[in-house]
C-alpha cells in the first residue's frame, strides 16, 4: 500500500514580506504595552551610573572603592574636595575640579571616596548621583548634558585618566561644556576629572603646535585653556616615605594584619623599592601580598588607590 505523501508548503510570492510585517507589528504591539521606565525612575535605582554613547546609562550597585578614612598624605586635597562637593549637593555654587599628578596617589579613589561620604546621612531623593564617562566618549557629553539637565538630582560627571594627544579634536566637546556652549553646563551637573597632565595635553603636541603656527602663544592657547576652565586644580604629588609607610599601616590596622612595625617598615620599604616607587598603589599592592601570605581576606567592594 502507497503511503499517502503530505502536500508541500507553499507560502506563495510576498509570503516572506508579510511574516516580516507581521513580526513587526508584534514587536510594536509588544513595546507599548510594556511598562516604561522614566529617567527619574531610572536615577532613583543607583547611586552611580556608567555612560554609554548610544544614550544608555547603565546603574552600578556596588562600586569599588576605598573608606575616605584609608586615604593617606591626601589630606589638604581631601578636605578640598569635600568641601567643594557638598556646597555642589546642597545646590550652593561650586568649581568644576581637575585632580592631576603623580601615578598611585588616589586620584580617582578621592572622588569615588568623596562622592560616598556625602550620602552617607542624605535622603534617597536628596542623594548625589555619580557618572563615569569614559575617555573615548568625551564627544557625546552634550547628549548627556541633555538627559541631566531635567532632572531634580545632582550629577557628578566623572572622567577618569583624561588626556589629549596627537589631532584629537574630541576636547571641544569637553570645553563646550565646561563653559563655552550656549546653554552652558546644567546647574545640577558638576564635572570631575583625573590626569596625570596638569594641562590635559602631551607636551610634544603643544610643542608641535608652537613650532608650526604663525602665531605660536594663540596656536595653543586654545588647547592649553582647556584646563583653565576647571575652576579647581588639586595637585597630586609623590608621596615621602613616611606618608608610603603610614599607609601601608592604615591599611593593615583597618584589614586587622598582624606584623611587628619595624619588620613591616622593612619589608614595605623593601616592596617599594623593587617597584621604583611610592604611592598609595604601591602601598596598596604590598598590602594585598601581606595579607594573601597571612590567610588574611580584604573582603567588601575594595579597590586600589589609583591614577
Amino acid at each position: 500500500m502507497a503511503a499517502t505523501k503530505r502536500p508541500s508548503a507553499s507560502f506563495g510570492p510576498g509570503a516572506e514580506e508579510r511574516i516580516a510585517r507581521a513580526l513587526e507589528a508584534i514587536v510594536a504591539h509588544l513595546s507599548a504595552t510594556s511598562p516604561k521606565t522614566s529617567a527619574a525612575d531610572a536615577f532613583a535605582q543607583a547611586d552611580a551610573f556608567v555612560w554609554h554613547p548610544d544614550g544608555r546609562l547603565a546603574p552600578v550597585p556596588h562600586v569599588s572603592r576605598v573608606d575616605l578614612g584609608l586615604l593617606k598624605g591626601i589630606d589638604r586635597m581631601r578636605d578640598i574636595l569635600i568641601e567643594n562637593t557638598e556646597r555642589f549637593a546642597n545646590g550652593l555654587p561650586a568649581n568644576n575640579a581637575l585632580l592631576w599628578g603623580a601615578r598611585g596617589m588616589g586620584k580617582s579613589s578621592l572622588v569615588k571616596a568623596a562622592h560616598a561620604s556625602i550620602n552617607v546621612s542624605r535622603k534617597p531623593a536628596e542623594r548625589l548621583k555619580l557618572i563615569e564617562i569614559h575617555r573615548e566618549d568625551v564627544e557625546s557629553l552634550p547628549a548627556l548634558m541633555d538627559l541631566l539637565r531635567s532632572s531634580h538630582f545632582h550629577f557628578i560627571v566623572f572622567c577618569d585618566d583624561l588626556s589629549f594627544d596627537g589631532n584629537d579634536a574630541s576636547y571641544k566637546s569637553l570645553k563646550a561644556v565646561l563653559e563655552g556652549g550656549i546653554e552652558g553646563r546644567p546647574d545640577n551637573v558638576i564635572l570631575y576629572a583625573t590626569s596625570n597632565r596638569r594641562h590635559l595635553l602631551a607636551r610634544e603636541m603643544i610643542e608641535n603646535e608652537r613650532s608650526t603656527a604663525i602665531n605660536p602663544g594663540e596656536a595653543v592657547e586654545e588647547k592649553v585653556s582647556l584646563s583653565d576652565r576647571f575652576g579647581l586644580w588639586l595637585g597630586f604629588h609623590r608621596c615621602s616615605q613616611d606618608e608610603y609607610l603610614a599607609m601601608v599601616k592604615g591599611y593593615c590596622g583597618h584589614f586587622g594584619i598582624k606584623l611587628a612595625e619595624e619588620q613591616l617598615e622593612r619589608e614595605a620599604l623593601e616592596w617599594s623599592t623593587t617597584r621604583g616607587s611610592r604611592s598609595g598603589r604601591v602601598a596598596w599592592q604590598f598590602t594585598q601580598e601581606l595579607a594573601g601570605r597571612q590567610g588574611v581576606k580584604l573582603g567588601g567592594k575594595q579597590s586600589s588607590p589609583s591614577s
